[in-house]
């Protein structure tokens, strides 16, 4: 466990020497809460929007973007650390695969935790409110933490596998496409055409319910257990993807 305290602390202080490599992903869901809110705060007037606060609706998408981008940031670290043979040296340290994988986790968990804090702040301060008891936030947090932690196991994953930058594009497309083809913009019933179709079968739109079910109404406690094992079993599948990445180094 000392082992990937040490990794994950090691990552952490990476931010204040390189803070260039973390301010602009945490600025960006607070630039999207902010704009998106505030440009489509006339949405709330369609009929069957399922709130008379547009950022009720956009603070959850801007929290999961950002904690989610917490997550791929232990996989840019990663690539840096394999371009400059830092991590060959590292993977020599009498310690477990496990260990040297739970390190960057624990990191992008604490830059996940100030991400879903900044953003929030700013969400509440442009007028989000929970609905009814105080499940809203609690959400909102875990579904933060569960892209992030899918963003960890997928940028690991990747940068195991190409050792390079063309990982860190691969893992920006993949999670904007991933998260804006789902209802992140507007509701289901609302769509039309072929996004209607793959925003309903896309899974992160249930990991979407999760962060929102404190927000907005109709949403039903069957959609947050749904949408919390759809959260579990990408993770796991991202952790097994990071897993296997690993292992393919000593090849």
């Amino acid at each position: 466990m000392s082992a990937s305290l040490g990794i994950a602390t090691r990552s952490l202080r990476n931010v204040r020497r390189l803070p260039s490599a973390f301010i602009p992903a945490l600025l960006m869901p607070v630039f999207q809460v902010v704009a998106f809110s505030g440009t489509y705060a006339g949405v709330t007037q369609i009929p069957g929007f399922p709130t008379d606060r547009s950022v009720n609706w956009y603070l959850p998408m801007a929290v999961t973007m950002g904690a989610s981008f917490a997550g791929l940031g232990t996989g840019f670290s990663m690539i840096r650390d394999l371009q400059t043979g830092f991590y060959d040296r590292l993977r020599m340290a009498p310690t477990s695969r496990r260990q040297l994988l739970l390190g960057p986790y624990i990191a992008a968990w604490v830059r996940a935790c100030i991400a879903v804090v900044l953003v929030t702040i700013f969400g509440f301060a442009l007028g989000a409110r929970p609905v009814g008891s105080g499940v809203g936030t609690f959400s909102l947090f875990i579904a933060g933490i569960g892209m992030a932690t899918i963003g960890t196991g997928w940028g690991l994953g990747l940068a195991y596998r190409f050792r390079d930058m063309r990982a860190a594009a691969i893992m920006q497309l993949t999670l904007f496409l991933g998260l804006f083809l789902t209802d992140a913009q507007t509701p289901i019933p609302l769509m039309d055409g072929w996004l209607e179709h793959v925003a309903r079968w896309n899974p992160l739109t249930q990991v979407l319910d999760v962060a929102r079910i404190g927000f907005i109404d109709g949403i039903s406690d069957r959609d947050l257990l749904v949408g919390t094992l759809i959260m579990v079993a990408i993770s796991t599948g991202a952790w097994l993807f990071a897993f296997t990445g690993l292992a393919g180094l000593d090849d």
